[in-house]
């Protein structure tokens, strides 16, 4: 691991194999890109970081992948979006996201197979979610894969709800002279569903098991209820995938949620993004998951090429 200079910052780089890593774990607990080097000198860009020329532009940066805490995208309270309503049903303020993804972090622990970073609590995010807490981000990078947990410790009296997720931003297409209809997503759920204007879910038709990435049908559908934890997306030409195994247990959380979504039919990246739950979790009751006083819980999600 080393420091690198960045738009006048520093951010760290991990040399692991034939990958490389790049993160900022005191900006968000930002993993920024992930790269792998070929013996024939190629190399292959897994997750995507835009140029950027300025550090004010690090946290709405279409790249790497953003945590999102305590909930994910959009929360809606009686129709309003920005807010959502706690455990005693008091109505309290919340970003899109959360807060975590602009949040400052400490680094609790860094070496040479990647880190683990806390939280640090603002006035902003008190008043979004007044709990005594620890959360935790780690990462463990290995040549072939990268693991990311979240972890929240109760350290109140009371209930803590929670609906955290990813953003990974994977570069798609990856290789030269493909574009996103030489792709295809494995994804096993049973329902999917739409997030209408005021917050409520829509359901829609069950996906289709296998479907290929240029399918605009594709785009901010929510993914539920699955039967198996292994997320695949394969580049049908030369065979290559991004594997995502999201939890640890062989049959998933039953709310757990998996999004795909991209911004235009020509963006440099497409997003697979493991969540906890659909969107709107305080409102919409699915994938709220509630840490009791003193315990600890934790939510895993590992990539491998």
């Amino acid at each position: 691991m080393e420091e690198i200079e960045y738009l006048g910052t520093k951010i760290r780089r991990w040399k692991i194999g034939s990958s490389t890593f790049l993160a900022a774990p005191e900006m968000g607990a930002r993993l920024m890109n992930w790269s792998i080097d070929f013996p024939d000198g190629g190399f292959r860009n897994l997750i995507h970081w835009p140029e950027l020329d300025s550090l004010d532009k690090f946290v709405k940066a279409r790249g790497g992948n953003p945590i999102l805490f305590p909930f994910s995208a959009r929360t809606f309270e009686s129709g309003e979006i920005g807010f959502w309503k706690d455990l005693k049903g008091i109505r309290r303020p919340m970003p899109m996201h959360g807060f975590a993804r602009q949040g400052e972090f400490e680094i609790t622990r860094i070496d040479k197979t990647g880190f683990a970073c806390s939280l640090k609590k603002t006035d902003e995010s008190k008043e979004a979610y007044p709990y005594e807490y620890d959360f935790e981000v780690i990462y463990r990078f290995s040549q072939d894969s990268v693991t990311v947990e979240l972890r929240l410790k109760n350290l109140d009296t009371q209930p803590i709800p929670w609906s955290a997720g990813h953003h990974f931003y994977f570069n798609l297409p990856w290789t030269d002279d493909t574009s996103r209809k030489d792709y295809e997503i494995e994804i096993p759920a049973k329902k999917a569903c739409r997030q209408n204007p005021d917050g409520s879910l829509n359901a829609v038709p069950k996906a289709k098991s296998t479907e290929l990435i240029s399918n605009k049908n594709l785009v901010d559908r929510i993914h539920y209820h699955l039967t198996s934890p292994n997320v695949v997306c394969r580049n049908k030409r030369d065979g290559s995938t991004i594997n995502i195994e999201i939890g640890t247990n062989k049959l998933p959380n039953s709310e757990y949620a998996l999004v795909t979504w991209t911004e235009t039919d020509k963006s440099p990246f497409y997003c697979i993004e493991p969540w906890m739950g659909p969107p709107s979790a305080p409102e919409n009751k699915i994938g709220l998951h509630t840490v009791t006083p003193g315990e600890t819980h934790a939510f895993s999600v590992t990539i491998r090429t």
